[in-house]
């Protein structure tokens, strides 16, 4: 959640900052929801105040033999228009912040798309191969990639992966597990697949990106990313700055579910963009002014692991 203090005092700069993200915002009309909210609440005050005196003088009429009935009737329309209220208290501005993306940092660089990234470092050697072929290509002639037999089974956007091919997946996540676990001071966890909306709200994927989700017919929804479920461990949680001194650095090995609702004809061959894949999360708990320098340690522990492979990547 952004915030909203901030945006309060200084409504102009919180709107140059989402311009950075070619984003424009009426901050006018985002401070308007804000009073309307907060209005809503003293209003809400005020009506609980009344009805906690009702309470107070129904025992007192009750030992005096007076009838209680005109009480008990303005008490209980007290309750409706208090309910009434409430569904729509302190709802509108939070919405609107919900659906806005987050601040950029001051050092990324602005752009309209990715076209605008700036290579940090490039490490180890890219290979020169004359003639390369996609990773479909290569699994499909193996034996060991089946996109037919998962359409099947599943419709698009899916894949069955057989024999050696399966058996590197679940080698790579052990030996990305056993490195953060053993070296990098990361704690494994086996989490929930299915969350509440809350969860994926605390972590930012709702509302913003519900078309992206997948829900069951009942209150959960399927994880996009063990992130949501390692993240939550700690939600509404008042941690001891003390716990802190050393970041807690939580890891899992889950499957992930998306519908990549809009990106049909983008990057979706093969493995690319599929509704579900495999994935090794990485997640850290700790102080604001120690975020920077540990987003940055957690960096090099992904690295890491493309350094064992020997593998050329860029930053």
């Amino acid at each position: 959640m952004h915030d909203k203090e901030q945006i309060r005092k200084s409504p102009e700069a919180f709107a140059a900052a989402l311009q950075r993200r070619q984003l424009t915002v009426d901050v006018a009309a985002l401070l308007a929801l804000d009073a309307q909210d907060r209005g809503g609440k003293t209003e809400i005050q005020n009506l609980q105040a009344k009805a906690n005196d009702i309470a107070k003088q129904i025992p007192v009429y009750k030992k005096e033999g007076k009838d209680i009935a005109p009480l008990l009737a303005e008490g209980k329309a007290l309750k409706e228009q208090i309910a009434g209220l409430e569904k729509g208290e302190g709802g509108a501005f939070d919405k609107a912040l919900m659906s806005l993306p987050n601040l950029l940092a001051d050092e990324v660089p602005e752009g309209a798309d990715e076209s605008a990234n700036v290579e940090v470092r490039a490490v180890g050697q890219k290979p020169a191969i004359a003639a390369p072929k996609d990773h479909v290509a290569l699994g499909e002639a193996l034996g060991l990639m089946d996109f037919e037999a998962a359409a099947k089974i599943s419709g698009a956007r899916f894949v069955v992966l057989r024999g050696a091919l399966a058996r590197l997946e679940r080698a790579l996540a052990a030996f990305m597990l056993d490195i953060h676990t053993g070296e990098f001071g990361y704690t494994e966890h086996q989490v929930p697949y299915l969350v509440k909306d809350a969860a994926l709200v605390g972590t930012g994927q709702l509302p913003k990106f519900a078309e992206d989700l997948f829900k069951t017919t009942g209150e959960h929804w399927l994880i996009p990313t063990s992130e949501v479920s390692l993240t939550n461990l700690v939600a509404d949680s008042i941690l001891e700055e003390a716990a802190l001194a050393t970041p807690l650095r939580l890891t899992a090995y889950t499957p992930c579910f998306r519908s990549e609702a809009g990106s049909a004809g983008r990057d979706t061959r093969g493995m690319i963009r599929q509704h579900q894949f495999s994935k090794v999360e990485l997640v850290s708990i700790t102080k604001p002014e120690d975020s920077v320098a540990e987003h940055e340690r957690m960096l090099s522990c992904a690295e890491e692991v493309l350094k064992r492979l020997g593998l050329h990547y860029r930053v």
